[in-house]
């Protein structure tokens, strides 16, 4: 019996995935075949390198000024996202531009999407770190990576969550990991409006919004709206959800784990520990669908 495991996308909240790995393995339960979408190609490809713990450590000390560092304005506007800076991440948590998927000791692929046609793409041969590249690069954020001489984009714009391609690897048990279950119907934290500034550059403020009220005369007890960043993750995030519930109708899998993570905002990459904790929280509260799992390995 072969046990898949499908990790969805989802963004800042795919570090959940790595506390149900591990959750995972502390039970016995060892997936033969990971498939995963986005962040979760990510985790993934850097648990099948041996890079996992090096990739938590790392994760749970990124602060928010290391995090901004990721980002750059450009004037080609193919993406918001440091790519050298990326690829020097991969490179140390991840893997080697030199690893290819055929070396991994288990069945793995990455999904992603063919910006041209729109078409599904399982990424299973070749360089780990092309796979992953392709299938993280959120529209807006990341500019498009051409593999096989196609534009490829982020997975979850197709499947946010790889069941069918675990089970067309050959996985008789599938373990699925959606990180967008809870994110609909739910609203952006109320931003807290900024303290009212003192001196000479606030005085210069006050006195030019007197004389033009019509232009200045701004609420500063309104909310804020998202940033840029939030605004686009996120959209594409609902959108995810809706195909991962059309998707997974037709081919449920055997567990369907779903963290709790909407208070986190797709881009607060620096909470790391807190999607990881919910990750392993989750595990436990499966325990009693996992224990039919572990029956069967113990037949086996």
């Amino acid at each position: 019996m072969k046990i898949g495991l499908a990790l969805g996308s989802g963004s800042s909240r795919g570090w959940a995935h790595i506390g149900i790995i591990k959750a995972l393995a502390d039970l016995g339960i060892v997936p033969d075949i990971v498939c995963g979408t986005s962040i979760g190609a990510m985790v993934g490809a850097s648990y099948l390198s041996n890079n996992l713990e090096n990739l938590e450590e790392w994760a749970c000390s990124l602060t928010k000024f290391e995090m901004a560092k990721f980002f750059e304005i450009n004037m080609s506007l193919n993406g918001f996202v440091d790519t050298q800076r990326l690829h020097y991440f991969l490179n140390k948590y991840v893997a080697a531009d030199s690893a290819s998927i055929e070396e991994f000791s288990k069945q793995y692929a990455a999904v992603a999407t063919d910006l041209e046609t729109g078409k599904e793409i399982w990424l299973t041969k070749g360089s780990v770190l092309d796979a992953v590249w392709s299938s993280v690069s959120l529209p807006g954020l990341f500019p498009a990576i051409k593999t096989n001489g196609r534009w490829l984009v982020d997975g979850g714009l197709v499947n946010p969550v790889p069941v069918s391609t675990c089970r067309a690897l050959g996985a008789d048990i599938v373990i699925a990991v959606d990180l967008n279950g809870d994110i609909v119907g739910k609203h952006f934290k109320k931003s807290i409006p900024p303290k009212k500034k003192i001196g000479v550059i606030s005085k210069i403020n006050n006195l030019v919004k007197e004389y033009t009220p019509s232009i200045f005369d701004i609420d500063e007890n309104s909310e804020s709206p998202p940033s840029l960043f939030d605004a686009i993750a996120s959209s594409i995030n609902i959108t995810q959800d809706r195909i991962t519930r059309s998707r997974m109708a037709e081919d449920p899998p055997d567990i369907l784990i779903t963290p709790k993570l909407s208070h986190i905002k797709p881009l607060e990459f620096y909470r790391a520990k807190e999607a990881i904790d919910e990750g392993r929280k989750c595990v436990q509260n499966s325990m009693i669908d996992l224990n039919a799992i572990l029956e069967v390995i113990d037949r086996e």
